[in-house]
């Protein structure tokens, strides 16, 4: 499956219903429902079919079938569209046939691809969203987003699992799926506007019980800012969880995955020059995120402990990250972080989840 095809895929609530005889008017919405990934039905007039006028998500009448609509059931969500701008007459045409919009193309065009889409796939309650990020080098922020996206898996949310680094080697390598079918970063770079969330999922790989975007093997490392924008918002309006594996460098990409996140996770061992290093991280990741946080990964340097470095870093402290013992032998065998239960890794993950959850904040 090709990003281009990513609006073609069906499974969701269907698309709206169009009543239009107006050839290029009709032209123009189905070329935005198909910007939408939404498939429309059409008439000419109210649908014969029992039914049709009163479940369609949307309704889009055209200005030419307004007077035919006029008897039909009042309903939400029907939009009176066209394309002349200085036509007086369409607001009593709005009121007659009880619309809640009136449109006019292509001034609408925008607004109206994103009311057709969020139609479409129904609009819920958008994900918890997660960053992780490494103080220094080698502080386990990969591992921890691999286990606080298989734990989440493994508990029955829905969760996804995003690799925002292109030098970190590949998450579903990490997770033993580089050979899993499924599109990569490198197919989406070319991403704009509106990614279709239930075809974002559809095309990922399946590893775990999660999805996972990851990178492939080639030498493609850029992930532009507005594809960043794109497929993190799909990812959100589908619910459950996103977790989000950054780079500790604050480019423009990195900056619009830190704008969605509703949390941020700063992994720092417990010495000096970590602490040093992390604080430059957390000084440029939190002029974008506004709740950053601050993991803490023993052994400790003497006098250091978790509370120590919290408070160095002038961050909230969600806790030690404990050690995992055997969990390279694990990963060589093909089990993921976080996948042994009883694993303090695991625990970690799990409480962490029940804290954030509170509420319903994700399902």
């Amino acid at each position: 499956m090709t990003p281009d095809r990513l609006s073609a895929v069906e499974g969701r609530r269907g698309g709206p219903l169009i009543v239009t005889e107006d050839v290029e008017l009709l032209d123009d919405l189905l070329r935005l429902c198909a910007a939408a990934g939404a498939e429309p039905e059409v008439h000419h007039g109210v649908p014969e079919r029992r039914g049709s006028w009163e479940s369609a998500p949307l309704v889009l009448v055209g200005d030419d079938a307004a007077a035919r609509v006029r008897g039909a059931v009042r309903r939400r969500g029907v939009m009176l569209v066209g394309h002349d701008q200085d036509d007086p007459s369409v607001w009593q045409r709005a009121v007659e046939i009880g619309a809640d919009y009136v449109l006019r193309l292509p001034d609408a065009e925008n607004w109206l691809v994103n009311q057709i889409a969020d139609a479409a796939e129904g609009v819920g309650r958008q994900a918890l969203t997660v960053g992780v990020m490494g103080g220094r080098g080698g502080a386990g922020a990969s591992t921890l987003a691999c286990a606080l996206a298989v734990t989440a898996a493994r508990s029955g949310r829905r969760a996804l699992l995003v690799d925002g680094d292109p030098l970190g080697g590949g998450l579903d390598v990490l997770l033993g799926g580089e050979a899993v079918e499924g599109l990569r970063w490198p197919d989406f770079a070319s991403s704009r506007g509106r990614v279709a969330s239930a075809a974002l999922e559809e095309s990922l790989p399946r590893l775990h019980d999660l999805r996972v975007l990851s990178w492939d093997r080639s030498d493609a490392v850029v992930i532009p800012p507005e594809a960043m924008r794109a497929v993190l918002a799909a990812a959100r309006r589908a619910g459950g969880v996103v977790v989000v594996d950054l780079p500790r460098r604050v480019d423009e990409s990195v900056a619009e995955a830190l704008a969605q996140l509703d949390v941020g996770l700063l992994v720092v061992p417990g010495e000096l020059r970590a602490v040093a290093a992390a604080k430059r991280v957390a000084s440029a990741a939190g002029m974008v995120l506004a709740d950053l946080r601050t993991v803490v990964r023993g052994p400790y340097a003497a006098g250091l402990d978790e509370e120590w470095v919290a408070k160095t870093l002038n961050l909230p402290l969600v806790g030690e990250l404990p050690p995992e013992p055997g969990l390279w032998e694990a990963l060589s065998g093909g089990d993921p972080p976080g996948s042994s239960t009883r694993g303090p890794l695991a625990r970690f993950c799990t409480a962490f989840w029940e804290r954030a959850l509170v509420g319903g904040a994700a399902r």
